[in-house]
């Protein structure tokens, strides 16, 4: 899996003046458009589309300050259709204008090239199962959130605790299959998964029942789901969980994500400060 991811960013390096197709990508790393976005964003800790951004920037701050072209023709090779919005583009990365750049030779930041490699560290075993459901319904209150990649998020934190204790206990009583009690949600993630991009987010439970008219509710196709176990300090350890889901399970499994929520069921210590977590990953196998 890995080589083939380091395939598909050579055809990045390659066509850097050229657009780029995801779903190129994707073939290149024998997988589906969901997944090698996934893959990449837990890899590389940036999203693809920043990714290409920076690196595009990157070799055209080296153009810009060779003179040879234009800043026209710089930003046109590169996707920006004027030099106004390539200015704010090279500004935004690099901290100055590009015409200043190219009179004074001032110094640019840059994206290095990314490869990616295994590093085989054997210190702890990852707890995991595969779990076939069928179609069930989620039930409770949802919202839009911003995504938050470490720490607290104050706008989940808000939400929940604007959920009355009554309207808690209805959603609870629903629970009838696992994972059983209340859950959290993430759904309609935007495809870069970048910081601040925006989710759905649900406070609910995994149900057989009917959803009460006053409650959202969403119906979850069956299907096949890789579920992972973890405990430790809270949010912390939940959150290295989907890291290392991404980093350290997918590339070593014959499996890949599918399109769905993605669910947690989290169990914290009287003061807060640890829980049991249980992190439901919706997959596919993949063709051997």
């Amino acid at each position: 899996m890995l080589e083939r991811l380091n395939q598909a960013m050579e055809h990045i390096e390659r066509h850097l003046d050229q657009r780029i197709e995801v779903a190129e990508l994707a073939r290149i790393a024998v997988t589906s458009e969901y997944h090698f976005r996934r893959l990449f964003s837990a890899l590389a800790g940036v999203p693809l589309s920043e990714y290409i951004r920076r690196r595009r920037l990157t070799v055209a701050g080296a153009e810009v300050l060779a003179g040879e072209r234009t800043l026209l023709d710089v930003a046109v090779r590169y996707g920006y259709g004027s030099t106004e919005a390539f200015a704010r583009a090279f500004q935004a990365m690099h901290g100055v204008g590009p015409g200043e750049a190219r009179r004074t030779g001032a110094a640019l930041r840059s994206q290095p090239r990314m490869s990616f490699r295994l590093v085989v560290e054997g210190s702890s075993s990852m707890r995991y199962r595969i779990v076939r459901k069928d179609e069930f319904t989620l039930v409770g209150r949802k919202a839009r959130v911003p995504l938050v990649h470490e720490g607290m998020n104050p706008a989940i934190v808000a939400f929940v605790k604007g959920i009355d204790p009554e309207t808690v206990r209805r959603i609870e009583s629903l629970s009838d299959q696992e994972p059983s009690g209340i859950v959290n949600v993430s759904d309609n993630l935007a495809g870069s998964r970048a910081e601040g991009t925006e989710l759905d987010y649900w406070h609910g439970v995994v149900t057989g029942a009917d959803a009460p008219a006053d409650l959202d509710a969403l119906t979850v196709p069956a299907g096949t789901w890789a579920v992972f176990e973890t405990s430790g300090a809270f949010p912390q350890a939940l959150q290295y969980l989907w890291r290392d889901v991404f980093t350290q399970w997918f590339p070593s499994n014959p499996y890949r994500t599918r399109p769905g929520p993605e669910i947690s069921r989290t169990r914290l210590s009287a003061d807060g400060k640890e829980a049991d977590a249980e992190l439901w990953i919706p997959v596919e196998r993949v063709a051997a």
